[in-house]
């Protein structure tokens, strides 16, 4: 609405200056070299506008043909562009279906048209590894980190390439010099601090972590922080234990509930008298995640103290998760090094239907120190086997015996973790005692305790199932064969169906009936 009016007053004001001259006819002399030229105003005027356009049209004429050659030159340049354009796409969406022809017919004409724009050089690169050709690849990723426009990328692609051949000094130099060059690109710093974790270089993963500290969330932080100061610790407690009680108390301080820093500090606390101390940072470690590592602190804070003692200390630290099968473990443990046999039975007792390895032995080990019963040992031994499997810690696959602050696989920060391996397998069925079987067990009389238990005592046909038995087979029955659930690839502490097959020639009965299996 305002450009309207504003038009309008223009066109005003033009229409009354016409005609102000209009009214005004007036005169105009020129004398020039003996001419002169008598007119009125207006025709002077129309004369002059006159002249004034046709100067602008031969203005613009003449520069229209200088410049043509450059048009023509920028006409070219802008074509060319938008064929390296439309290649490229292409390009880079057959490489993304996997169609190899379109991607190498593509990349090979924006290399004709346009062999150094940066998307050029990506479009090659990616087109070399899809094809696997590995040096025409690394070609183009150092020509790209030989830029200042593309050096990021150019060295994202060495680090991977390096990878992938497993050169891993030429992928730790590629990865300091992107985090050196670019601070805020996440794989560099990523990979910069696993490979010095994976070299125990604490000191600098700590560094490295501080400067970074922005772009992590701050639970992520603390919980890395922790594990680094716990790897420090751990790493310093041989040499330096006055250093390593400083940083895995830090450690503790930042994750409580991170079970290796908190039964690491439990022991160099009760080490220095800190009894208290240490109770309340392994009883709230516990309560989050009970672990095996710190009930056996707990239980040996003192030193010095009785079996009694360590059990008396182990139920106060069970009481704070009741049910708990580590709970159960550990007050069983305690109970049988205490000789209380009906403590430890009645720990493991709500365990017993499925029983994991760890009840399972146990429960041979109550059976020989309470009974002398080496025939139940045996049998819960047997049940070990095949019974469930107990959490361990495990990363991408790797099962350790220790806590490890990096993944041995894969180089991952705190990728350890307690569970139970191969999780989604399917336990083998265990085996049990049929009634009949368990009817002769009970009618059986129990030795005494003081006696020392004769040769193959308590392996009597009580042990023995009934459609076992001789007088009652009708012929041989051949065993049922457990399905393997990955038959190929099997985990490194999974023998395999080889072993389940071992396992099961030896339980077949030979010519001295079922004792061959406990042999």
């Amino acid at each position: 609405m305002i450009r309207i009016v504003i038009f309008l007053i223009v066109v005003g004001l033009l229409a009354y200056g016409v005609a102000f001259v209009a009214d005004r006819p007036g005169e105009v002399v020129v004398t020039w070299q003996g001419w002169r030229v008598e007119t009125s105003l207006m025709v002077l005027g129309a004369a002059l506008l006159a002249a004034m356009a046709i100067l602008g049209l031969f203005w613009t004429l003449v520069r229209a043909v200088l410049s043509s050659p450059f048009a023509f030159l920028n006409f070219l340049h802008r074509r060319r562009g938008e064929r390296a354009y439309a290649a490229i796409s292409r390009g880079l969406i057959a490489v993304g279906a996997g169609d190899t022809a379109a991607a190498l017919k593509s990349a090979a004409e924006v290399k004709r048209i346009a062999p150094a724009e940066p998307l050029a050089l990506l479009l090659s690169a990616q087109t070399a590894q899809l094809t696997g050709d590995r040096e025409a690849a690394d070609r183009a990723f150092r020509a790209m980190a030989g830029r200042s426009d593309t050096k990021a990328l150019g060295l994202h692609g060495l680090f991977i390439e390096a990878q992938r051949r497993d050169d891993l000094v030429s992928a730790r130099a590629y990865a300091e010099e992107a985090a050196r060059t670019s601070p805020t690109l996440g794989w560099a710093g990523k990979a910069v601090l696993e490979f010095r974790c994976a070299t125990g270089d604490w000191a600098g993963a700590l560094a490295l972590l501080e400067r970074g500290k922005r772009a992590l969330d701050k639970d992520a932080y603390r919980r890395q922080r922790a594990v680094m100061l716990t790897a420090r610790a751990v790493a310093a407690e041989e040499a330096d234990r006055d250093n390593a009680k400083l940083f895995v108390l830090e450690a503790v301080k930042l994750a409580p509930t991170l079970v290796p820093a908190a039964a690491l500090a439990g022991r160099l606390l009760a080490e220095g008298g800190e009894l208290r101390k240490a109770s309340r940072i392994i009883g709230k470690a516990w309560r989050a995640n009970p672990h095996p590592d710190l009930a056996q602190v707990f239980a040996e804070l003192r030193f010095g103290d009785t079996a009694r003692d360590r059990l008396k200390r182990i139920e106060g630290l069970v009481k704070k998760t009741p049910g708990h099968v580590e709970g159960a473990l550990a007050l069983a443990r305690a109970a049988l090094e205490a000789q209380d046999f009906a403590k430890a039975r009645a720990a493991l007792a709500p365990f017993l239907t499925t029983p994991t390895k760890r009840v399972a032995l146990l429960m041979a080990m109550l059976e020989r120190a309470e009974r002398g019963d080496e025939g139940r040992a045996r049998e819960w031994t047997a049940r070990a086997v095949n019974a469930a499997p107990d959490p361990a810690w495990t990363a991408d696959g790797y099962v350790s015996d220790r806590w490890l602050p990096v993944s041995p696989v894969t180089g991952r920060l705190d990728a350890f973790a307690w569970r139970v391996p191969l999780t989604g397998m399917v336990s083998a069925p265990v085996i049990e005692p049929e009634p009949a079987a368990q009817a002769m067990v009970a009618s059986e009389p129990k030795p005494d305790r003081g006696a020392a238990p004769r040769e193959n005592e308590g392996l009597q046909p009580a042990a023995v199932p009934a459609a076992a038995s001789p007088s009652r087979r009708r012929g041989p029955r051949a065993q049922p064969k457990p399905e393997a659930v990955i038959p190929l690839v099997h985990a490194p502490d999974d023998p395999g169906p080889e072993a389940i097959e071992e396992s099961e020639r030896r339980a077949e009965p030979e010519s001295g009936g079922w004792r061959k299996i406990f042999e």
